[in-house]
């Protein structure tokens, strides 16, 4: 029997349900209002939106950790900031459109980059979808006069790990960590959350969904003898074990990172992914990217722009991006 979509009235009364439990998590003697737009906990530390913006996150794991994390301090900071905007006693199946419009003037007019504002309408639209009510939010950011992002600089961002830095780290973890950036390009929670036993698959490596942005596995191949020697490090120090000491969590692994690149004077990793990006540009083409003085796309022949956009692409996927355009901010265009 194929399965019927639930109607409107069964929806409401499911979401109403659901805020009832939330206003009185410990069975409490209180009746609860009919409403939900009138629901407000217990105590004063905590706004009624924040509460259940909360609750709902907790509720809905979309994506990996790091999205869930982010996702989780966004909503707390919109639910903030429309109280400070005057939206007062606004519960979590109150938004509508010009709580949108109130939150995306403020941030233009604080300056945020389009990058920024994207980011913070996408987990509009999650809480928006989770409430069905995906029409508060407009589907293109165009409809509030959001810009595309600057991709194109053609400034290398570029950083390479200096011996005299490494040295500093008293951290075994956190160098190896570094290393794994520098060689495939990882962002700093794959490196740190990184599993040799299980990544490393000869001539590939797997990085597990759970590690990468967006809950995303991807391939990386294993090209070099530099590589091979990082790979061969880290699963002599770690065994069958990730980078994560046993004992402790990502948290107070990611913390130790940064307190160990604060000491050796490492600051801006992200750049080991630029020169990751840049290497991988010049091997694939046999010319060095825009970024680092090479030719611009206006300058390539038809040939060379169709091997330049193969290996912008193949740099993209193993980014663990998605789009050839996202390159521009690596490689410059």
């Amino acid at each position: 029997m194929p399965r019927t979509k639930p109607s409107v009235d069964a929806q409401e009364r499911f979401w109403r349900a659901f805020f009832r439990e939330l206003a009185f998590p410990d069975g409490g003697d209180s009746e609860p209002d009919d409403s939900a737009d009138h629901f407000a906990p217990s105590g004063d530390t905590m706004r009624n939106l924040n509460y259940q913006l909360k609750q709902l996150c907790h509720r809905n794991r979309d994506g990996s950790f790091a999205t869930q994390a982010e996702r989780e301090r966004t909503l707390a900071l919109v639910a903030t900031q429309l109280h400070e905007l005057g939206f007062r006693n606004l519960s979590a199946q109150g938004l509508k459109p010009k709580h949108v419009e109130a939150l995306v003037e403020r941030w233009t007019e604080e300056g945020l980059s389009a990058g920024t504002m994207k980011n913070r309408m996408a987990h509009l639209r999650w809480w928006a979808e989770k409430l069905d009510k995906a029409s508060m939010v407009a589907r293109s950011n165009d409809a509030y006069g959001i810009a595309d992002r600057r991709f194109v600089t053609n400034v290398s961002k570029a950083s390479v790990l200096q011996e005299i830095q490494l040295e500093r780290l008293t951290d075994t973890n956190s160098r190896l960590s570094l290393e794994l950036q520098a060689a495939f390009g990882l962002r700093r929670a794959e490196s740190i959350k990184f599993n040799a036993s299980f990544a490393d698959r000869g001539e590939v490596l797997i990085l597990k969904a759970s590690w990468c942005k967006g809950g995303k596995e991807r391939e990386i191949p294993i090209r070099t003898a530099e590589q091979r020697a990082v790979l061969d490090t880290v699963r002599a120090h770690c065994g069958k074990g990730s980078l994560i000491p046993a004992g402790m969590t990502y948290k107070a692994q990611l913390d130790r990172f940064k307190h160990q690149c604060s000491l050796a004077g490492i600051h801006g990793v992200h750049g080991l992914r630029h020169a990751y990006a840049q290497a991988r540009y010049q091997e694939l083409t046999g010319w060095p990217c825009p970024a680092q003085g090479g030719p611009t796309s206006r300058q390539l022949t038809p040939a060379q722009k169709a091997l330049d956009r193969a290996a912008r692409l193949q740099i993209s996927r193993e980014l663990g991006h998605e789009r050839e355009q996202v390159t521009a901010i690596y490689l410059g265009r």
